[in-house]
């Protein structure tokens, strides 16, 4: 377990919008993300959903096959390990450019504005043998806050839609908020099911 004053293994920073957005492609973006979605979708095995969401259903995600290597090994394969971050990765950009806090088109490969670092782990030091077998169920307190600042962000969403549209600007509040519950989130989806750390994300925006 990490110290209280050492930093959680999972950091995301997402560039928020400093100018005025393309007032067009943001009216039209729940047309514009929809190609996109499609690979997303097929991706991950059609689980469809916000980034966090997406990684939490464990769509796309090396869960079980991870879980049973770590409880039956204590190893976690490397590439498996890179699959899972890259994947989430994907899933940021596309739920970043859902929330309107960027206008460029996501990628599926170059980092864009979403820049998420996960430490590899070392299974037999850093990882519990038998944790990840309860993990989601200690995840539990998390995911029931994160379905009301899901909710609250998709109103900020609907909100800053708006306030593209007549001020080209993303309130600066919003956008804020909005990433920080895809930070919540992520740190969640690291612990619960990429397994990639055994400590417990904390309760915080930031």
């Amino acid at each position: 377990m990490k110290s209280n004053d050492a930093p959680f293994p999972v950091t995301l920073k997402i560039d928020l919008p400093n100018r005025e957005l393309n007032r067009l492609t943001t009216g039209f973006r729940f047309v514009l993300i929809v190609p996109i979605a499609i690979v997303l979708g097929l991706v991950a095995g059609m689980t469809w959903g916000p980034a966090w969401q997406t990684g939490a259903a464990a769509g796309g995600v090396l869960f079980v096959p991870t879980l049973l290597m770590i409880v039956f090994r204590q190893k976690y394969p490397r590439w498996w390990f890179d699959w899972n971050v890259q994947f989430l990765r994907f899933c940021l950009r596309v739920g970043v450019y859902a929330a309107l806090l960027t206008d460029v088109y996501p990628s599926t490969d170059e980092e864009q504005s979403v820049h998420l670092k996960v430490s590899y782990p070392d299974a037999k030091k850093d990882l519990s043998q038998w944790l990840p077998l309860v993990k989601w169920f200690l995840a539990i307190p998390h995911l029931f806050v994160l379905c009301f600042l899901g909710i609250a962000a998709w109103v900020c969403v609907v909100i800053a839609w708006f306030a593209i549209l007549f001020t080209g600007r993303y309130p600066k509040a919003l956008a804020a908020f909005v990433a920080g519950v895809m930070r919540w989130g992520v740190r969640v989806c690291a612990y619960a099911f990429l397994l990639a750390t055994d400590d417990y994300p904390p309760f915080t925006l930031d």
